[in-house]
C-alpha cells in the first residue's frame, strides 16, 4: 500500500494528468517486489524451481528466451504478473551475466569446480543486489559471498581490454576479440551497452496517428514515454505494461519496434525518393516490421513487393499489414528458396531493394542475448557468404540507376563493410549516404554507410549501405 505523501503526490499528479510525474512521486515499488521474490527464491519452494528448470533447459539448445518464458508462463497459470516479471528478468540475467557470475564464483571459492546452477542464481541475486552476501551464506557457507560480490572491481583491475570485456559484458572470447579488432577503443563501452536490456520502443504508424497523437493517447492511458532522438516516429514506453493489449496496438496505432529499424526503413524511403521509385521490393521482409514502416512512410503510395522464404512470417506480415492499414505491400513467398513468376517477372524493373540480410545479430543481443552462447566464430564466414548470395539475387532485381540498399543488425566488418567490399565494382557502386541524408548522415554513420549502436545512439546495432545499380 503507497503511503501518505507518496501517495498525495500522485493524485496532484493525476490532477495535472502528469504520467511521469506520479513515476516520479512514487518509489520503485518493482524493486521491493524483486527483493521479495529474491527472498523467496532463496528460502526455495515452486519459484526457485520454476526459475532453475527454465535456465537448465535454455542451456541445452541457447534457443529463444522469449519463446521459452511464453511458454512456460501459458502453462503454469499459478504465476502472477509480478512474479512474471522477476522470472523473465532474472532468466534474462543468467543468460547476459553467465561469464561474470561464474568468475565471481571462482573467485569466492577456495577449491576449484565447476559452478552449480543454484549457486549462479544465488550469485545473480547478490550482484544484481537483491539478496546481500550474508543472506547468501545460509544457503551455501562455503563460499565467501563478499568476495562474489566485488567481482566487477576484479575484472575492472584486468589490464588487457579483449579478456577483461569477455568478462564484463559476458562475452564469448572470440566475439570480445572480433569487437575489439574492429572497435578499438569504443569495444568495451559498446560491448557493456550490448549486454543492457533494451528499452520498449514502438513505431507511430503515419497511416493512423502521429508521434504526439500517439503520445497523447498513451498519456491518458497513464503510459509515460519519451521521443526517439533520431525518427520523428519513435517513441519510448517508460511504464511498464503489455503493449499488445493496448487500444492503440490494437487499432493499428502503433507497432513494436526499435529505433534503429526504423531509422533503416527512413532511409529506404529516403532512398525511395532521390530514385523516383514506384516498386520497391523487400527481399527479406520476415514479419514485415520494415515494410511496414515503409509503407506508412509513403503514405501507401507505390508498390512494395516483400518476399522471404518463412510462409509462417508472412503470414504474420498480411496480419498486421491489415492491422495497420497498409494496402501497398504485396507479400511473396520465397518457396524452397526459388523465385515465384511474380517476382521473376520483376527482374530488371525495380527502382529500390532493400536488404535487410540474414546476419549473426550482434548489434541485437540486447534483445537476444542468448545468441552470443548459439553463435560460433565459423558461422561468420558462411553468414558473408549468404549475404553476397543475397546481394547477387537483389542487384538482378535492380532496374538500370536503381538503387540496393544493404542492411544487417551486425556491427562486425566481417558482415557489413566486408560483404560492401566484395559485391561493389563494375554495375554496383556506392552512394554516400551523404547523398541521402545530407548533414544527418555524419551523426549515424561516417557519411558513407549507416552505422548505429546502442552506446552512441541508444538503439540496436544497424549498418546499412546504399548502391546504384551502373552500366
Amino acid at each position: 500500500m503507497i503511503g501518505g505523501p507518496f501517495r498525495a503526490a500522485a493524485r496532484a499528479a493525476l490532477r495535472c494528468g502528469d504520467v511521469a510525474g506520479i513515476q516520479a512521486s512514487l518509489p520503485d515499488l518493482d524493486r521491493i517486489a524483486d527483493k521479495k521474490l529474491a527472498s523467496h527464491v532463496v528460502d526455495g519452494g515452486r519459484l526457485r524451481a520454476l526459475v532453475l528448470e527454465l535456465w537448465q533447459r535454455t542451456r541445452m539448445d541457447w534457443g529463444f528466451v522469449t519463446d521459452r518464458l511464453a511458454t512456460t508462463f501459458r502453462k503454469e497459470t499459478w504465476i502472477g504478473s509480478h512474479e512474471r516479471r522477476f522470472v523473465g528478468e532474472t532468466l534474462y540475467g543468467l543468460v547476459r551475466h553467465l561469464r561474470r557470475v561464474d568468475a565471481a564464483l571462482a573467485r569466492g571459492r577456495k577449491t576449484e569446480r565447476a559452478p552449480r546452477d543454484l549457486e549462479r542464481l544465488v550469485a545473480l541475486l547478490v550482484l544484481e543486489r537483491l539478496i546481500e552476501p550474508a543472506r547468501a551464506a545460509r544457503i551455501d557457507g562455503e563460499l565467501d559471498w563478499n568476495a562474489v560480490a566485488g567481482i566487477d572491481d576484479a575484472i575492472a583491475r584486468e589490464r588487457k581490454l579483449a579478456p577483461r570485456i569477455a568478462l564484463a559484458a559476458s562475452l564469448p572470447d572470440w566475439l570480445a576479440q572480433r569487437l575489439v579488432a574492429d572497435w578499438g577503443d569504443e569495444a568495451e563501452a559498446l560491448a557493456r551497452a550490448l549486454n543492457q536490456r533494451a528499452p520498449m520502443t514502438v513505431r507511430a504508424n503515419l497511416l493512423v496517428a502521429d508521434r504526439g497523437v500517439l503520445a497523447a493517447e498513451l498519456g491518458r492511458a497513464r503510459i509515460a514515454t519519451t521521443p526517439g532522438a533520431w525518427c520523428d516516429t519513435a517513441l519510448h514506453v517508460e511504464t511498464r505494461t503489455n503493449l499488445f493489449g493496448l487500444e492503440a496496438f490494437k487499432r493499428g496505432a502503433m507497432e513494436a519496434q526499435d529505433e534503429g529499424s526504423q531509422l533503416l526503413a527512413d532511409l529506404a524511403v529516403a532512398t525511395a525518393a532521390v530514385a523516383g521509385a514506384t516498386l520497391v521490393v523487400d527481399l527479406c521482409a520476415g514479419a514485415g516490421g520494415k515494410t511496414l514502416a515503409i509503407a506508412a512512410r509513403l503514405g501507401n503510395r507505390g508498390r512494395i513487393i516483400a518476399t522471404d522464404i518463412d510462409a509462417k512470417k508472412l503470414d504474420e506480415l498480411r496480419r498486421r499489414a491489415r492491422r495497420a492499414g497498409v494496402s501497398s505491400a504485396q507479400a511473396l513467398h520465397l518457396e524452397g528458396g526459388s523465385w515465384p513468376p511474380a517476382l521473376d517477372a520483376l527482374r530488371g524493373k525495380a527502382d529500390v531493394v532493400f536488404v535487410d540480410a540474414p546476419c549473426s545479430g550482434i548489434g541485437a543481443l540486447r534483445r537476444n542475448p542468448e545468441a552470443r552462447w548459439r553463435l560460433r566464430e565459423a558461422d561468420l564466414a558462411m553468414f558473408a557468404a549468404r549475404q553476397q548470395e543475397i546481394l547477387g539475387n537483389a542487384r538482378a532485381l535492380l532496374a538500370p540507376g536503381g538503387r540496393l540498399v544493404y542492411a544487417t543488425c551486425t556491427l562486425l566488418d566481417v558482415e557489413n563493410a566486408g560483404v560492401i567490399a566484395a559485391v561493389v565494382g563494375p554495375g554496383l557502386a556506392r552512394v554516400p549516404l551523404t547523398e541521402l541524408l545530407g548533414e544527418r548522415a555524419h551523426a549515424l554513420g561516417d557519411g558513407t554507410a549507416l552505422q548505429v549502436t546502442p552506446h552512441r545512439h541508444g538503439t540496436d546495432g544497424f549498418y546499412a549501405q546504399v548502391m546504384r545499380r551502373v552500366e
